[in-house]
């Protein structure tokens, strides 16, 4: 290997593969290097076999179930944002032509022990059960401040600068309860927790527009799309889009030892015996143990049922995210359905997930309150996951270190994480005011 690449990205993550992607349309010379034998590393797709494989050993599927090609489970269950930075990514980059998506039917929020659709404008205010006749209209209000707030047009701030006034600050302006303000806050706007209430309120006027412009495009009971086969197209695309530009791909190479020089920046990555020279490495933290810290850990039921989530209008892909004061938690929970009608099980069956930061030691009591709302269930596992982020500085070593995936059940976390670690490699920003109309999605393939 006497060739000498521009970046060498270690592990097939979505993360590695949409970098990948973006440095070769760069035209930077990328070698990308993966120690398993298939895309994705830990955001992979798996059939039936290999589920039974990684949970059950050597037990064979029961026949019921249906085919073992039929399934793609995804290991990272996320919905993609239909206006969403994801999205935006996939069409700047043309990989959306390699991909079909479909739009999600439902998003649901827990509230007081029931699940209810989550409301986005302030029409779906007024007809929401989540709130009194009172609290509706002053909800209304609140949405309809959210819809015509443009941050260029001072005429629609009414006063307010929200880069200084905190979101706690803006939503008190209104006088809505803490009920109200814990499903806007985690179920419109998605954040993970509470903290966002002592910050900036500019940030969830976004998320919250966001939101509804993303229901608002494909009509339909989500803001969101999935891929038609599951997530594990994902990296698949972006791959044969960095093949395109010229990116080099080799899987199964073991070990992927990272070479540094003298001065402690990264010189090349050497496997069987040979070593390819680069400048800089992209890699997931499991390539570079000791420049990464543990930050927690995940846990997720995936549940094969052989019908739809109770309580969500029969649908056959739905979010649902129960907000952590709902349950007593420091963070939200999420649940994750898809079916047969994204091909990712065979006909008739649905896929479930339940996910949450494991905040004690009892992942099936913990995930409990979830796995409730799921009805019965054909088959249960337990996955279980360290979270990784970087502690190393990338600007004195080169070596460019992605965040391990979170619980949440949507992309926007998992894309900042990729902008940032692109603008950081290359000191550019991601152009992403693409047209969105060049994605769509349906009842129809995309």
């Amino acid at each position: 290997m006497d060739v000498e690449y521009d970046v060498i990205v270690l592990g097939t993550g979505l993360k590695e593969c949409i970098l990948s992607g973006l440095l070769s349309v760069d035209r930077l010379k990328v070698l990308h290097m993966d120690r398993n034998d298939y895309y994705g590393g830990d955001s992979t797709s798996l059939n039936l076999n290999q589920l039974w494989k990684r949970f059950k050993g050597e037990e064979k599927p029961p026949a019921h179930i249906g085919a073992s090609r039929d399934y793609n489970v995804d290991m990272v269950p996320k919905f993609m944002m239909a206006n969403g930075a994801l999205v935006r990514v996939l069409i700047h980059t043309g990989v959306t032509k390699y991909m079909s998506f479909k739009a999600v039917d439902g998003s649901y929020v827990f509230n007081k022990g029931k699940i209810h659709k989550v409301p986005s404008t302030d029409m779906e205010a007024l007809k929401s059960p989540l709130m009194g006749i009172f609290e509706k209209r002053r909800a209304g209000k609140f949405f309809l401040y959210v819809q015509d707030y443009k941050e260029n047009d001072p005429k629609t701030h009414k006063g307010y600068d929200l880069t200084k006034l905190t979101a706690k600050e803006l939503i008190s302006k209104y006088g809505l309860d803490d009920n109200t303000i814990d499903f806007i806050g985690h179920a419109v706007a998605l954040h993970r927790d509470d903290s966002y209430l002592a910050e900036p309120a500019i940030e969830t006027v976004k998320r919250m527009k966001l939101y509804a412009e993303s229901v608002a495009r494909f009509q339909g009971g989500s803001p969101y799309i999935y891929p038609l086969y599951g997530l594990g197209e994902l990296p698949q695309g972006f791959a044969r889009l960095s093949a395109v530009y010229g990116g080099t791909y080799m899987l199964c190479k073991p070990e992927c030892k990272v070479e540094f020089d003298d001065e402690g920046k990264v010189c090349g990555v050497t496997s069987e015996g040979e070593t390819a020279k680069c400048k800089k490495v992209v890699c997931d933290p499991s390539y570079l143990p000791n420049k990464v810290q543990k930050v927690g850990k995940v846990f997720r039921a995936i549940a094969i049922m052989s019908h739809p989530i109770p309580n969500t209008a029969e649908s056959h892909s739905v979010q649902i995210i129960l907000p952590q004061k709902q349950l007593g938690r420091k963070s939200d929970m999420y649940v994750f359905c898809c079916s047969y009608s994204h091909n990712v099980a065979s006909k008739g069956k649905f896929i479930a997930f339940v996910s949450a930061q494991a905040e004690s030691d009892n992942p099936e009591k913990e995930l409990k309150p979830g796995i409730d709302l799921l009805g019965p269930v054909d088959e249960l596992f337990i996955d279980i996951y360290d979270r990784y982020e970087p502690t190393n500085n990338s600007s004195s070593d080169n070596c460019f270190i992605s965040t391990s995936y979170d619980a949440t059940t949507h992309f926007e976390s998992t894309v900042m994480d990729v902008l940032s670690l692109y603008t950081k490699i290359t000191g550019k920003t991601v152009d992403l005011s693409v047209d969105l109309s060049a994605a769509s999605a349906g009842d129809d393939d995309m």
